[in-house]
């Protein structure tokens, strides 16, 4: 059996992003899931730029304040305590909008995990 607890604030952010990333995947030990904690200021973007994955699916659940998902059908707003759920080969672009009251934290989750499975999206292909 294995258990383990993290402080996120115990865990370094990651350097040159355009907002806070506390990455929790390996500091929680996990294998199968990606799991990230961003803290985003109004006109910063949650990495990574607008992309899809070819299998992971991925997930935003905001803690509090606002985010907004730019993906082909629209843009989507979401709030605190709801959750922004995107299938593989569904491209979207998550920031925190310039006009927001606040800060946004939001916690991102991905599975299955997987190298390579990332690819940038151009909205005019």
């Amino acid at each position: 059996m294995g258990y383990r607890t993290v402080r996120t604030q115990d865990v370094e952010p990651a350097p040159d992003r355009p907002c806070e990333l506390r990455r929790l995947t390996e500091a929680a030990g996990l294998t199968q899931v990606a799991l990230n904690r961003y803290s985003v200021e109004p006109g910063e973007e949650i990495p990574l730029a607008y992309h899809y994955h070819d299998e992971q699916e991925e997930a935003f659940y905001v803690l509090s304040g606002a985010i907004e998902v730019e993906t082909p059908e629209g843009t989507f707003e979401v709030g605190a305590d709801e959750l922004f759920a995107a299938e593989p080969e569904s491209p979207h672009r998550t920031y925190c909008s310039d006009d927001a009251e606040g800060a946004a934290e939001v916690l991102a989750v991905g599975a299955p995990q997987a190298d390579g499975d990332v690819h940038a999206y151009e909205p005019d292909e």
